[in-house]
């Protein structure tokens, strides 16, 4: 067996020195591609279901069939705002009380692929990702993304434990099924590949990369034949300009910054979550507070989604934004500290928006010329990076989320350089990070790599018990 394994891995091994393991169908037999196409396609299908059950708790919440839930919620009664978020709290403290119960597997993928060897439990997900899109449907200010990326990464578990694949092919399947869901929500196949190991992973290497782009690309074309082939936002086309670029190379200090300043607001908002009977209650102040505050800016409701739609194409008031850049990090980090399940990558992206729309509304008087709503999508991209401490992945999902596929490209690339570059040199987590918990004995942040290079190992390995062994490198 030996022989024909060494035999197919010479076969199909690449000697090019970026392919870590050579023999990727060695490595990755057909049970195991198999699994990755079934994981893409159960993560379209659920994260079409979620789409649709998003859409139809907002309209039984608010009424009307509009397009944004902030048309919705401003065409409804006001009252309604306060009761629904009520119910929401209700929902999200008989989870924590029911779930309590529960303490197999990880509740938080991050937390699954870094601290628990890729085992998540699949009743808990499909509990906390139902709760988690009704929520927000209702207007808790999270992202939908946790709900999909939860059902792929828990199917992936636990189809992962049925094939009986090794600890290290786990937590990569937990991690491209994530993306999958990830993909599947957003229409952002390739970005949502990235996402998966550059961001869940901490490396991008070849024979990681192959499995979450075809799960991605699986979920996307599944989740089309119920959702279409749409972009998420829609943005007027930009023309490069030589003061974008400057702009590019002076944002991405700031919001570098910034974003440094929004992971430890995360961080301590995890930190900050009450145990004991108090969890109950938490959601009730949280809840409470957002919805006093949507009497006034419903723009405060969901995930953020409309608020960067708006400012992408520079439709909010400079003190709109001043106010609502205020609150809506402080509602966020209000709903994490309650433990109410949900996601941060729209907020996270709307803050940015709202942050480079700030900026830009001061640089277009500095250097008057192209339009404000084209700063602020460098800017926004920008600080996305930063805060997900992922710049390939942040850059392909603002071009794919917008369909901003070349003229700002470069300013957007300087811009996430410097932000990158900024936030490292402070320590800075990934918001992904900052919610890890940690177990007794277990460091509470650690990052991806170790669980990457452990893979990378594996995958080394396999390829030498399959005949295939590396070229000793030449000295100059």
């Amino acid at each position: 067996m030996s022989d024909s394994l060494g035999a197919r891995g010479e076969r199909w091994s690449s000697p090019q020195p970026n392919v870590t393991g050579l023999g990727l169908i060695a490595s990755y037999g057909p049970r195991f591609w198999s699994l990755v196409i079934v994981i893409g396609a159960v993560a379209g299908l659920s994260a079409a279901g979620l789409v649709g059950l998003l859409r139809l708790t907002e309209h039984l919440t608010y009424g009307g069939h509009h397009a944004t839930l902030l048309t919705t919620v401003e065409h409804a009664a006001s009252w309604r705002r306060v009761v629904a978020l009520s119910i929401a709290a209700v929902m999200v403290a008989v989870t924590l009380r029911v779930l309590g119960r529960r303490s197999t597997g990880g509740t938080e993928v991050s937390e699954a692929i870094w601290q628990r060897s890729g085992q998540i439990d699949l009743l808990r997900s499909l509990v906390r990702g139902f709760v988690s899109i009704i929520t927000v449907g209702m207007g808790v200010s999270l992202g939908r993304e946790a709900a999909p990326q939860l059902y792929g990464a828990a199917f992936a578990s636990k189809l992962s434990v049925w094939a009986g694949l090794p600890t290290w092919q786990r937590r990569l399947l937990v991690a491209c099924g994530a993306g999958a869901g990830f993909a599947a929500v957003y229409n952002v196949p390739l970005g949502a590949g990235l996402f998966a190991v550059e961001v869940m992973l901490g490396t991008v290497a070849l024979p990681l990369v192959l499995p979450a782009l075809l799960a991605a690309a699986t979920s996307t074309a599944v989740a089309w034949i119920f959702l279409g082939n749409r972009q998420l936002y829609h943005v007027a086309s930009y023309t490069f300009r030589i003061s974008e670029l400057a702009f590019a190379v002076l944002i991405g200090p700031i919001v570098g910054l910034l974003a440094v300043g929004w992971t430890r607001l995360i961080t301590a908002a995890n930190h900050a979550r009450p145990q004991g009977r108090a969890r109950y209650l938490a959601p009730f102040g949280a809840f409470l507070l957002l919805g006093l505050l949507s009497l006034q800016y419903p723009q405060l409701l969901g995930n953020g989604r409309s608020i960067a739609q708006l400012g992408l194409v520079a439709n909010l008031s400079f003190g709109l934004i001043i106010v609502l850049l205020l609150l809506k990090p402080l509602v966020t980090a209000a709903c994490v500290a309650s433990g109410a399940p949900g996601g941060l990558f729209t907020p996270t992206f709307a803050i940015g928006v709202l942050m480079a729309g700030a900026c830009a509304t001061v640089w277009a008087h500095i250097w008057p010329g192209p339009p404000v709503a084209a700063y602020t999508l460098i800017g926004g991209g920008a600080f996305l990076a930063a805060a997900m401490q992922g710049p390939l992945s942040a850059t392909v999902l603002v071009v794919e989320l917008t369909g901003q596929f070349g003229n700002l490209i470069v300013p957007t690339l300087v811009a996430v350089v410097g932000a990158i570059v900024i936030s490292r040199r402070f320590g800075a987590q990934s918001i992904y990070s900052a919610r890890l918990t940690g177990r007794e004995g277990e460091e509470a942040n650690p990052t991806a790599n170790a669980a990457a290079l452990a893979m990378l190992r594996a995958l080394d390995e396999s390829s030498s018990v399959a005949g295939i062994e590396r070229q000793p490198a030449e000295s100059d």
